[in-house]
Formats: structure tokens, C-alpha cells, sequence
């Protein structure tokens, strides 16, 4: 039997476009604390999440109640 994924296992892609300098600013930013970019954007959408709907982005079913409107 197959179990289901977390939330953070299973990914997608997210395609922005950004200014040069600040993309290469931002990966400098990222290599100096040892991180990849898609970590700290990973991280940056987490606390977006938390800051905007209250629930905690890890939580199972969060992303179905982003989406509730009162």
C-alpha cells in the first residue's frame, strides 16, 4: 500500500521573472547562508501563507483552506 505524500513532497513549478541584479543578488544572498534559492523561496511562500490565512502551511489540508472565503 502506497502512502500519500506530504504537502512538502509533492512540488510544482513556479516560473517568476525578476530583475537580473536582483536575481543575482538574491543567489549570492542564498549561497552565503548555505541554502538554494528554491529553499528560501520555499520558505518565503511559507510564512506568506501563515501571515495571510492564520494556518500554518505545513498543516495537512492548508492548502484547501487558503482557498475558503468567508
Amino acid at each position: 500500500m502506497r502512502l500519500p505524500l506530504a504537502i512538502e513532497d509533492r512540488t510544482a513549478r513556479l516560473t517568476i521573472l525578476i530583475d537580473p541584479r536582483k536575481k543575482e543578488l538574491f543567489e549570492r544572498l542564498c549561497a552565503e547562508e548555505d541554502a538554494t534559492p528554491s529553499q528560501v523561496v520555499r520558505r518565503l511562500l511559507r510564512r506568506y501563507i501563515e501571515e495571510r490565512t492564520g494556518f500554518s502551511a505545513r498543516d495537512r489540508g492548508a492548502d484547501t483552506r487558503c482557498m475558503q472565503t468567508d
